[in-house]
């Protein structure tokens, strides 16, 4: 393996085991990364595999990391770098599923981790202030993100994610968009492998239906079940994380029942004090509801790697499919003018999500004062994210 693959694998380590504050605090450690300090991929770049993850369905950051990846190393970085990143938070939430009894215990370790929530509010506004410096460039772009902001304050509904992303993909493509190059898209299509694409939809269509056919007296008709039901709340997840919640919520708390309310708020609450996607929560509802189902450990571990896997290859495949001649696609005029308006909204739900995360905080001055120290940090220093939260560890530990 090529030396730059080598270092791009330690950032990736680095990354995933930094990664605090979700999706919204992502981007602004993926331009550190892969941007900043080692030019992986230029700023332009990474934006726009941003802009791209925002109008697929699953997880933005693992579909944004896998696109870095991919430029950087093919397929089989790709997927180095997939499994890397979501394999540590998988593996501890369906341990804290299976020993969930040790949870009961929980206090003392949120009591270390306390300061973990304001660096990671820190981290959050930096990722704003960065991303929108670059991106809130004109009228347009500011007005695309505070509708984007007041709307999903409003509203706190999940359509309001895919519905102000198609709305300000279509604004600015409309307002920048001369006239459409023909010759462009018929070669554009022309890349297009027809097996691939059906290989594609079959897979898809696959999964979507296997659920339904499998007979349900079978030994192995849950952990299937289960793998179908994540994979198909995998296809229509749009929005990342804010949207993954109360659609985990509706499914299997609400109708199927595998566990109660508190055991998933309680779940919940952990996987907010770990690094890496937030899509990992799903592991631990996983290995709940194989015990629901009366599996064992063994079967508690293969539920929490069916439904980490279930929920992430839907947009795995996609970002995989589109990526290699993603080159020839932002060169069609209407999409390549969209990805302004989507980068524009994207930035209105990271201080969206930042409003929301920091209500609880309410005026402990001591957190905001944390916060601010972060970002002003992050903003006009080299320290690494990495070092900050391992002094808010012990300072947690110490106080």
């Amino acid at each position: 393996m090529a030396k730059r693959q080598l270092f791009f694998i330690r950032n990736v380590l680095y990354f995933t085991f930094t990664a605090f504050g979700g999706a919204q605090a992502h981007l602004s450690l993926l331009l550190r990364y892969f941007v900043t300090n080692i030019n992986f991929v230029t700023e332009e770049e990474l934006l726009e595999l941003n802009a791209l993850a925002q109008v697929l369905p699953g997880p933005a950051s693992t579909q944004t990391l896998v696109g870095i990846a991919y430029k950087v190393g093919g397929l089989k970085l790709a997927l180095i770098t997939f499994l890397i990143w979501i394999i540590p938070s998988a593996a501890i939430m369906t341990l804290a599923a299976i020993w969930y009894s040790l949870l009961d215990q929980k206090d003392k370790l949120v009591e270390v981790l306390e300061y973990i929530h304001p660096i990671a509010l820190g981290i959050v506004a930096y990722g704003a202030f960065k991303l929108g410096k670059r991106v809130l460039t004109t009228q347009v772009s500011i007005f695309l993100a505070v509708g984007a902001l007041v709307g999903t304050l409003v509203l706190k509904e999940a359509y309001v994610f895919p519905l102000a992303i198609l709305i300000g993909g279509m604004v600015s493509s409309a307002i920048g968009t001369p006239t459409e190059e023909t010759e462009l898209r018929v070669r554009l299509f022309a890349n297009i492998n027809p097996k691939k694409l059906g290989y594609f939809i079959g897979v898809l269509l696959f999964m979507a239906m296997l659920g339904a056919l499998i007979n349900r007296t079978s030994p192995f008709s849950l952990p299937i079940r289960l793998f179908e039901n994540f994979y198909r709340n995998g296809i229509f997840i749009f929005g990342g994380g804010q949207v993954l919640v109360p659609m985990m919520f509706t499914e299997f708390v609400q109708m199927k029942q595998y566990l109660g309310q508190t055991d998933f708020l309680s779940g919940f609450a952990f996987q907010q004090i770990l690094p890496g996607p937030t899509f990992s929560f799903t592991s631990y509802i996983g290995a709940l509801g194989m015990k629901h189902g009366g599996y064992g450990i063994g079967g508690q571990i293969t539920g929490g790697l069916l439904a980490v896997l279930g929920i992430n290859l839907p947009g795995l495949i996609l970002v995989l499919f589109i990526v290699p001649f993603w080159n020839d696609l932002k060169k069609v005029s209407r999409i390549k003018y969209s990805l302004s308006g989507i980068n524009a909204v994207s930035v209105g739900f990271i201080i969206a999500a930042f409003f929301m995360l920091i209500t609880p905080v309410g005026l402990n001055w001591l957190f905001l004062g944390i916060v601010l120290a972060t970002f002003l940090l992050l903003n006009f220093t080299k320290i690494s994210p990495a070092l900050i939260i391992i002094v808010g560890v012990i300072l947690g530990y110490i106080v």
